[in-house]
């Protein structure tokens, strides 16, 4: 089962690359890359390492690619839990040797899969660096293919919503119902993923973003390229050791099923990116959970999201030809680093543990503690913008917090906005400064949740100044 799903190539590397002029003609042109590996590694997700023993279902590297005539850009999602700006890096720096093409207006980010190979160094699960530079020569080849797919095309874009779908996960509790914190702290007011139907539930700590953009491109003649869809949900699994895209992989399917497109050559491309879902899941924590089987839940998320997304692709009206324009700015942001006597205990917690795996949640954030204390007092990482004629683009490299997405929307100077998280790197969680004073496991300081509680602040405000650039 496993040799079908390791692809020799890129679907969709068919035309020669057309020659950059002032024409006022639009070309799309999309294209996906396998990116599934080998069995025996780690996956990202959990706080104890899992290794991949089985394939539920393949991995890919997902590209759009777009031309005015004037500018290009490449937006890639990658099925990954979350990916460093090493490896997407180095798949830039190729792709502009190879193509041309700038390296601020290539967008690539990961879609938040927990069933796919961990490729940073995050709790107990390690990357390996046979699979990094594999990932780094696909993502590449995936902006090449699609690069030399353009075709003269119309585009259009709009949005939908999906309220039903999406919960906050963090939730304010009674006093006394929250347990000290991985650092022995008792000040948390804030727990992540609480028990379902409890009576120490007040209320959510935060809001969600239910809309759906969605972003399609055609040829002339009609036939779908690529749809590119939007949601804040963090991301709906089955949390076991097979490989897997998770729900967004089974969207992107159940779209082109519902296209007719599942086998259509060339074949139509659709893309699901993740929203601002830090604090977001699909757990109502107000109603008691009903057992349910094996991906019965993915299949059920994807296939509601993929109907919205239908609905509102059905209602689009295109247009000929947009403006295009990219900009990018890496900011240098604080780090949480422990205290001389915060790493002192740590290695005392790690020393009496019976390893080498940490099993308690005392054991597992102490060595986060070790490992996070030799990181530098600063981090340097990018925000970056798109636009696409009135549809701008928000990229940040983090687990992002609704309440963000939501003021980049309002604020934006375009008329449509889409976040898409984790993109050009991974910096942990982003939660606002409030957040931070709640405490919760999402701002415990760890390799997962490190930079300085007022980052996020930081980084919407140069955003915003980047979408006024570009309008």
């Amino acid at each position: 089962m496993f040799s079908r799903y390791l692809l020799a190539g890129c679907v969709l590397c068919l035309a020669a690359l057309p020659a950059l002029s002032d024409e006022k003609v639009f070309r799309a042109g999309a294209a996906k890359c396998d990116v599934t590996p080998w069995l025996g590694l780690s996956l990202s997700g959990h706080m104890e390492d899992r290794i991949a023993n089985d394939v539920h279902d393949a991995l890919y590297a997902r590209c759009l690619a777009l031309d005015n005539g004037q500018e290009r850009l490449a937006i890639v999602l990658v099925d990954n839990c979350m990916i460093p700006r090493e490896v997407f890096g180095q798949a830039k720096l190729l792709v502009k040797k190879r193509d041309s093409l700038p390296l601020d207006h290539m967008l690539m980010a990961a879609t938040h899969t927990h069933s796919g190979p961990c490729t940073t160094g995050i709790f107990q699960s390690n990357p390996n660096a046979r699979y990094n530079a594999f990932l780094v020569r696909r993502i590449a080849d995936s902006i090449s293919c699609a690069l030399r797919n353009l075709e003269p095309a119309h585009i259009a874009w709009g949005a939908g919503s999906v309220p039903d779908q999406v919960f906050n996960r963090r939730w304010k509790m009674k006093p006394g119902s929250i347990a000290p914190d991985p650092f022995g702290g008792t000040t948390d007011v804030v727990k992540m993923n609480p028990p379902r139907a409890s009576a120490d539930l007040v209320e959510p700590a935060g809001p969600t973003d239910p809309e759906l953009p969605v972003l399609a491109v055609q040829a002339l003649d009609g036939r779908p390229i690529a749809v590119l869809a939007n949601y804040g949900l963090h991301y709906v699994g089955a949390n076991g050791a097979e490989i897997s895209a998770d729900y967004f992989g089974m969207f992107a399917a159940e779209l082109e099923a519902r296209l007719g497109l599942a086998d259509a050559r060339p074949p139509f491309v659709a893309m699901l990116s993740n929203g601002t879902s830090g604090d977001v899941n699909n757990i109502n924590f107000r109603e008691v959970g009903t057992p349910q089987g094996p991906y019965q839940q993915t299949r059920f998320v994807a296939h509601r999201v993929a109907e919205e997304a239908l609905r509102v692709y059905q209602e689009l009206e295109y247009h000929d030809w947009v403006e295009l324009g990219a900009a990018q700015q890496e900011l240098e942001l604080g780090v949480r680093l422990p205290t001389a006597e915060e790493v002192k205990r740590a290695k005392e917690t790690i020393a009496k543990a019976v390893g080498p795996v940490m099993k308690t949640i005392e054991e597992i954030y102490a060595r986060e503690t070790f490992l996070l204390s030799k990181y530098p007092p600063k981090k340097k990482l990018l925000v970056q913008a798109l636009r696409i004629g009135d549809v701008g683009i928000a990229a940040m490299p983090c687990e992002v917090f609704a309440e963000f997405g939501l003021e980049l929307k309002q604020k934006s100077a375009f008329p449509r906005t889409i976040t898409i998280e984790l993109a050009n790197g991974y910096n942990g969680y982003l939660p606002t400064a409030q957040q931070h004073e709640w405490g919760g496991y999402e701002t415990w300081r760890a390799r997962s949740s490190y930079l300085e509680p007022q980052a996020g602040h930081i980084m919407v405000s140069k955003l915003l100044e980047l979408f006024a650039q570009l309008k």
